[in-house]
């Protein structure tokens, strides 16, 4: 029986020396660290890239970009390159722990209370940090501000909108629907958008972390890195976390995610919880 031909011709061509630029430029912009096994993946999304500016190759693609001869291009090369997986409450074991933590800063400082969301992505994480503050201080309006930054303009976009389907927010359960988000109707049927009060506790920023300057300042009671590490290499995770510490106050948590293990590339915090960190006090001095 004859075998099926399987290969489909591809619409722009895409070497190995390609790939290859690739990888190097999106970690010289921000220390993404693409996997050999990303080539198609690549090539799927900057051949949209390709369409949208009229180029035929990604040879001349790539040279522009580097040239500088593309204006906003850049900034359109690293948003199809960052990956942007996020949902509420994701990792919902994190939460609980925040709750408590905000608990435990409310009886020791009673002041303000602030918080930065490293990987904002479209929203979800630092509207579910609002609504834990929310519920930790029973009030729509507690002592608690967000700072939520993302290298990804597009997806600071939606987030600063905080529209979403409502098959996004149907699980952070009825409750937490009712109070903390409005129902479209009519022509935004299907939709539900954050409540005001909620989006007043989050400030949205464009940030890389691999810039040398950071629209934020210290210090932070928490800060949440999650699923944002897995991206780069041990060099610039340690260069991240040295920055992380001094924006830290002593009392501070780190959260990160899953499968991120802080303690092999910094000496200066230990382990608090399920992928929660703190201060290592002995490490720092």
């Amino acid at each position: 029986m004859p075998q099926q031909k399987t290969d489909t011709v591809k619409e722009f061509d895409f070497t190995r020396s390609d790939f290859e630029r690739v990888r190097a430029l999106i970690y010289q912009r921000a220390g993404i660290s693409l996997a050999e096994s990303k080539q198609e993946m690549v090539y799927s999304r900057l051949a949209r890239r390709l369409r949208a500016t009229g180029i035929q190759s990604f040879a001349r693609y790539l040279d522009d970009l580097e040239a500088g001869r593309m204006g906003a291009e850049w900034e359109a090369f690293t948003n199809a390159l960052t990956t942007n997986l996020t949902s509420f409450f994701r990792e919902a074991h994190h939460f609980p722990l925040l709750a408590d933590h905000l608990g435990a800063l409310r009886r020791r400082e009673g002041g303000p209370i602030t918080i930065w969301c490293s990987a904002a992505s479209t929203g979800e994480e630092p509207y579910s940090i609002a609504m834990t503050a929310c519920e930790a201080f029973n009030t729509l309006t507690p002592p608690v501000q967000v700072i939520a930054t993302d290298i990804d303009t597009n997806v600071l976009a939606t987030a600063s909108n905080g529209v979403y389907p409502m098959e996004r927010v149907d699980k952070v359960g009825a409750e937490r629907l009712k109070r903390f988000f409005l129902k479209g109707k009519g022509a935004n049927e299907g939709m539900a958008r954050v409540r005001p009060e909620l989006r007043k506790l989050v400030e949205f920023r464009q940030l890389n972390l691999l810039a040398d300057d950071w629209p934020v300042s210290g210090a932070f009671d928490a800060i949440f890195c999650r699923n944002v590490m897995i991206y780069f290499d041990k060099n610039t995770q340690r260069k991240i976390l040295s920055r992380f510490v001094p924006l830290m106050k002593p009392h501070a948590l780190l959260f990160a995610g899953h499968s991120e293990n802080f303690l092999y590339v910094s000496d200066s915090l230990r382990l608090r919880g399920k992928t929660v960190y703190e201060l290592d006090k002995v490490g720092r001095g």
